[in-house]
């Protein structure tokens, strides 16, 4: 080995797989739209997407998985397989995020695994703080967005506003939509409620 370290002989990997109400041929369909599948994730805060090609991206985030978010800027470059999709990271610490897609009898499974480069030990040590801790959650997301996709995808409206006006926010900006979102539902139903209470009483 050079220098007389130990290179790491296989890649590192990580993986999460759930289940999808959608079928085999609608989840293919679905993970196609690659920038969709990585603006899901909570954890990235998007800053550059610019399309090079067809299956090429330049895509810069920042990730928050981490106690100290860590940046990452690297060419995409996206293969599509049998049962799925793969997305090849030209630089960082990881190598590839690999997208499977599995029929059930109840819809279909997505399997995502993620591997890192091979390299030697000490190197691997030194850059643990580039590990994206995401995936777990990613993966819950992912599964909700889908649970909603099967539900609501067919109302225009709601996939015109997941396509233009959700995907393109910052995460806190969700949650924060989102809150103001139930406080105004709240709102509606209490005074609601009160104006059945007036008709109700002294009527």
């Amino acid at each position: 080995m050079p220098n007389g370290k130990n290179l790491l002989e296989n890649e590192d990997k990580a993986w999460a797989a759930f289940k999808t109400p959608l079928d085999k041929d609608s989840l293919l369909v679905f993970c196609q739209d690659v920038e969709r599948l990585l603006r899901i994730n909570p954890y990235l805060v998007f800053k550059k997407w610019e399309k090079i090609d067809a299956r090429r991206y330049r895509f810069h985030a920042v990730n928050h998985s981490q106690i100290h978010a860590f940046n990452i800027e690297t060419d995409l470059q996206i293969l599509t397989t049998s049962n799925g999709l793969e997305i090849h990271y030209a630089l960082g610490l990881k190598s590839k995020t690999i997208f499977a897609v599995e029929a059930t009898p109840e819809g279909s499974k997505l399997t995502i695994t993620e591997k890192y480069k091979a390299m030697e030990a000490d190197e691997h040590l030194s850059r643990l703080h580039e590990v994206d801790k995401s995936l777990t959650k990613w993966a819950e997301e992912i599964q909700d967005y889908l649970v909603y996709w099967q539900r609501w995808s067919w109302f225009i409206p709601w996939r015109l506003y997941m396509q233009r006006i959700w995907q393109p926010m910052k995460p806190a900006a969700r949650r924060i939509t989102y809150m103001l979102l139930w406080i105004s539902i709240i709102e509606i139903t209490l005074i609601s409620l009160g104006v059945i209470i007036y008709f109700v009483e002294y009527k």
